[in-house]
């Protein structure tokens, strides 16, 4: 699943620089997409899953570090002021959590956002992961807690 088999090398190169210049051109968009296996749910303006995480509740991130290395928080980008609302998504929603290093999180429902470094573009294999702390969020902001069954490649 998700962009290697090789969890190590995945690891390795997510160190080396997590996130992607695509998702990064459209990191203040929150939108709605549909998932195989997940349905519809939260995607950022580049089409990667968004996800909560458990820990955070509906406040501050928790998420630093390591962690954030495999799970990049959504962060509005330099001199932006506000995420945008994407298609499906509902503006009133949307706001943004400042992290402890100063940066501008995106939050839907007060959730601060977050996408999964082994996922790709449309697919998202991040659910239930972290001893079932990491989730999809549904377009209502409620977390999505249903397994993702991902059709077979």
């Amino acid at each position: 699943m998700g962009r290697s088999n090789d969890a190590a090398s995945s690891m390795e190169a997510c160190l080396g620089g997590c996130g992607s210049s695509i998702a990064a051109q459209n990191s203040d968009v929150v939108r709605v997409a549909d998932f195989p296996g997940a349905g519809d749910v939260l995607a950022d303006g580049a089409g990667y899953a968004l996800y909560v995480y458990l820990p955070d509740g509906r406040g501050s991130p928790r998420c630093k570090s390591v962690c954030a290395k495999i799970w990049p928080p959504l962060l509005l980008p330099s001199g932006t002021t506000r995420p945008r609302a994407g298609p499906g998504a509902n503006p009133a929603l949307l706001g943004t959590v400042r992290t402890s290093d100063g940066s501008l999180q995106i939050t839907y429902n007060r959730w601060p956002l977050y996408t999964y470094h082994d996922d790709s573009q449309g697919r998202a294999t991040g659910q239930g992961q972290g001893m079932g702390a990491w989730y999809l969020l549904e377009p209502s902001g409620k977390v999505d807690r249903q397994p993702v069954v991902l059709p077979a490649d």
